[in-house]
């Protein structure tokens, strides 16, 4: 394949991309590129060959697929059974999913079904690469088995990372390290974990040094839901970054959500900033799930309960936006947007700036590419897998604020999908 008269986020001008194999084989500067005119690409016209061979970009923007770095697939389109979230909080959620199972309602084929049907949603706003989160704290294994299944069904169009999560405690859970170890010998690629629902601090200490046990024995990475509390006296970010230095784990450690970050004071983040770089960890933050389930008891005005993402970015410290949850006891919406998360979490993070916008899609693609150890393999460079997005757009800042639509995608080299630019014709 080759896509010609292409903007590229890092080079001036219009490029060719060819494809071969599943390898970005070759990039040159545009046999007809004239220079920048200036013209947006909805107004240049559409010159697409059908045979598919060749695909012209008339000047948008071709950039790698989005990466989803957190999401639950064997949660996605169950909210409402058994019971709604009531009170809309992320402990009842818990709870119902605790019910869930208890009444025997995970059945491994209508998971596998609603995960699938959630991961082609992804898909079709351009995400190529999804890390989920799979409980594992179910004797049956219905989750992780009907996942597993899944990973490899659709690989041909969507790369799945499985990560080992114990939902109801790693420690709390009856056998919930015995259930996590079997995960990692069933082909797991990450360990989770949820400190901050442990029974007590120790018991949430220990538990973060059983993870990284693991994650040495099994050459795993690590990614966990970490201080996802209104409490700044939740303080299991240090104990992440502490184990990943003394270990020497530092690229292969994602923190995910920090909402206690949100609350810490300015004297204790100072310290612990410094550390985290030090720790090389990353971090997955879900913007819109977590304003949703954050905050919710401290009356006017309420605290928006996510992390503090200009200020880790400014420190250096890779950002993911993530969707988290699709339609679940957790967040009742969500279709794995990613432009549509990015926006939110823009907002809520104060970084509608220039100097942001101009590289905002890095929340999206480049950051959580690394979270998930694909940095060496992922974006548009001679050599890495063709895993391509066509956006109606022309650069960053355009793609969020008109919330581009995928013209086309790529995995792997093979087309999953194209669509033409949307078209409206006024009457007045």
């Amino acid at each position: 394949m080759l896509i010609t008269g292409a903007r590229l986020r890092d080079r001036d001008g219009l490029w060719d991309v060819e494809i071969a194999g599943e390898r970005i084989s070759a990039i040159a500067p545009a046999a007809d590129d004239t220079g920048d005119d200036g013209a947006h690409p909805r107004d240049v016209v559409q010159r697409v060959d059908p045979g598919g061979q060749v695909y012209p970009a008339d000047g948008r923007l071709v950039t790698a697929q989005f990466v989803e770095n957190h999401i639950h697939l064997d949660y996605a389109n169950t909210a409402g059974q058994p019971r709604p979230n009531a009170s809309g909080t992320l402990f009842e959620g818990i709870q119902i999913w605790a019910e869930r199972k208890a009444a025997g309602l995970n059945n491994p084929d209508q998971i596998k079904a609603d995960a699938l049907a959630a991961a082609r949603s992804a898909a079709s706003h351009g995400v190529g690469v999804i890390r989920t989160h799979v409980d594992v704290t179910d004797p049956t294994f219905a989750a992780f088995e009907a996942l597993t299944e899944l990973r490899e069904e659709i690989r041909p169009w969507c790369q799945l990372q499985l990560v080992a999560f114990p939902q109801n405690g790693m420690i709390a859970y009856p056998g919930g390290a015995e259930l996590m170890e079997r995960a990692l010998q069933q082909g797991a690629d990450v360990v989770g974990g949820i400190p901050h629902l442990e029974p007590t601090r120790e018991d949430g200490v220990d538990s973060l040094r059983r993870i990284f046990d693991l994650a040495e024995k099994y050459d795993a990475l690590v990614d966990v839901h970490c201080d996802e509390i209104d409490d700044a006296g939740s303080r299991f970010v240090e104990v992440m970054a502490a184990e990943a230095t003394k270990r020497g784990m530092q690229g292969r450690v994602t923190i995910s959500h920090a909402v206690a970050m949100a609350y810490y004071d300015p004297g204790y983040l100072a310290r612990l900033l410094p550390q985290l770089v030090a720790a090389g960890v990353g971090f997955a933050v879900c913007p819109n799930e977590n304003l949703h389930l954050q905050g919710r008891d401290f009356g006017g005005p309420a605290p928006r309960g996510v992390a503090p993402v200009r200020t880790l970015t400014e420190w250096g410290i890779p950002v993911a936006f993530c969707q988290d949850s699709m339609v679940d006891p957790w967040y009742p919406v969500g279709d794995g947007d990613p432009l549509r998360i990015l926006d939110s979490g823009l907002h809520v993070s104060h970084m509608l700036t220039a100097e942001y916008l101009a590289r905002c899609l890095d929340f999206i693609s480049t950051n959580p590419a690394r979270n998930l150890g694909l940095a060496n393999e992922h974006g548009i460079e001679v050599g890495r897998t063709a895993n391509v997005l066509v956006l109606d757009a022309a650069d960053d800042e355009t793609a969020v604020r008109t919330k581009a639509d995928v013209l086309l995608s790529v995995h792997r080299g093979r087309e999953v999908f194209r669509r033409e630019p949307a078209r409206t014709t006024w009457a007045l």
